[in-house]
């Protein structure tokens, strides 16, 4: 009685590993291109302590249709392989995802993260250095800046800032690398990076040159900006100036300047 209960005690996770797959597969038979399931499918596998199953898993999935330009699919399964201590196993998951789509952001981030993770700094600017080869947008370029400022590394996320500007050159561009100056306490710096802006951009977007010099309480150079930025911007946005100039002016004192003489 006692051998026929172990006997089937012992039958059951079996019984219930092989209907549980068979639900699975059956599910992917009707829905192949649902990368969710398949990834759910590995989970699950990797949960029943079958790491080679679920491995097995992930690489048939990538063979679908869709499968390998999936970036979910990619970071699932590096993820599986991590919580079974494959740490290996996951950065070559992720080597081989960011070099079949170096322009896919989430890929690197989450390749750069595991690196970080695991206290490798050096390995993750490596990966960042790699990615940035690739001109990625903007969201890659500040992903990198930030990631130096958490290591307290200012003066390379100012070199990064100066590719960044390069690459993506920008109002907007500009401007992020003033206030980072700016919050770095370096005025100069930040005032040489809004004037190298307004030699670049003749147009109205740089009109907060003249706010900036104005919050440095710079109030003679913000006047002189104003007066002479109307001449070095088309006629669009010149009233918009103009009306900034007169504001300015109003505040800090030059009537004649407002009164048009």
């Amino acid at each position: 009685m006692a051998t026929e209960q172990f006997i089937r005690e012992a039958r059951e996770p079996a019984v219930y590993c092989i209907s549980k797959r068979r639900e699975f597969e059956d599910r992917l038979e009707h829905d192949r291109s649902n990368i969710n399931l398949w990834i759910k499918y590995a989970k699950w596998e990797a949960s029943q302590n079958e790491p080679a199953h679920a491995r097995s898993i992930c690489e048939r999935a990538l063979e679908e249709v869709v499968g390998y330009r999936n970036p979910d699919l990619w970071c699932g399964y590096a993820e599986i392989e991590m919580k079974n201590s494959f740490t290996d196993r996951a950065r070559k998951v992720l080597d081989r995802a960011v070099t079949l789509h170096p322009r896919v952001n989430q890929l690197w981030l989450t390749f750069i993260q595991l690196e970080e993770k695991l206290g490798n700094v050096a390995s993750a600017r490596t990966l960042f250095e790699r990615w940035m080869c690739w001109m990625p947008d903007h969201q890659g370029w500040l992903s990198y800046i930030k990631f130096e400022i958490r290591y307290n590394e200012t003066e390379q996320a100012r070199q990064i800032f100066e590719r960044f500007v390069q690459c993506h050159p920008e109002v907007e561009s500009w401007i992020r690398y003033a206030k980072f100056e700016m919050k770095n306490g370096e005025v100069d710096r930040a005032r040489n990076v809004h004037g190298r802006a307004v030699e670049k951009f003749a147009d109205g977007n740089v009109v907060g040159f003249p706010e900036f010099e104005e919050q440095c309480k710079e109030t003679e150079r913000a006047r002189c900006t104003n007066k002479r930025m109307p001449k070095r911007i088309p006629k669009g946005p010149e009233e918009d100036l103009y009306k900034r100039s007169v504001l300015s002016e109003n505040r800090y004192g030059d009537k004649k300047f407002v009164l048009g003489n």
